[in-house]
């Protein structure tokens, strides 16, 4: 089964494909846009083109795991783009998934603003990683 991965950010919104048999996470892209109906509207055609058969998306849990204010507007894209696709929706705590993404880049040579527009499709394909994990 291939997945698509989405990092949803107030800014840069990080996508990433991966699937269940390699259980490998590739960066795709990183979306950026001001509005979350333009934000969509391109989601929708990475959706397009990508085929997935399921979508991952991050959520931002609190350090005890709990769902706050952050996680609930995350969840409501999630679910937006779930109606929108029709594709089913797994949510996955991101915490620390940006902290992989700029490990992952620390010795790569790269300039900071390099780093800053991959850090996002990083950030979405360690989430994506977190989920293929757990499947068995």
């Amino acid at each position: 089964m291939r997945y698509l991965s989405i990092d949803f950010g107030d800014k840069r919104t990080g996508v990433a494909m991966g699937d269940d048999l390699l259980r490998i996470a590739t960066p795709l892209d990183v979306v950026r846009t001001g509005s979350m109906v333009e934000r969509e509207r391109l989601l929708m055609r990475i959706i397009e083109a990508e085929e997935p058969d399921e979508l991952v998306v991050g959520v931002p849990l609190g350090k005890d795991g709990e769902v706050g204010d952050a996680a609930k507007k995350i969840m409501g894209y999630g679910e937006s783009i779930e109606k929108k696709s029709g594709l089913k929706v797994h949510y996955v705590d991101e915490r620390l998934t940006s902290q992989v993404a700029n490990e992952q880049m620390a010795m790569s040579g790269l300039t900071h603003k390099q780093k800053k527009a991959r850090r996002d499709a990083l950030a979405a394909a360690a989430i994506l990683k977190r989920f293929l994990d757990t499947l068995e």
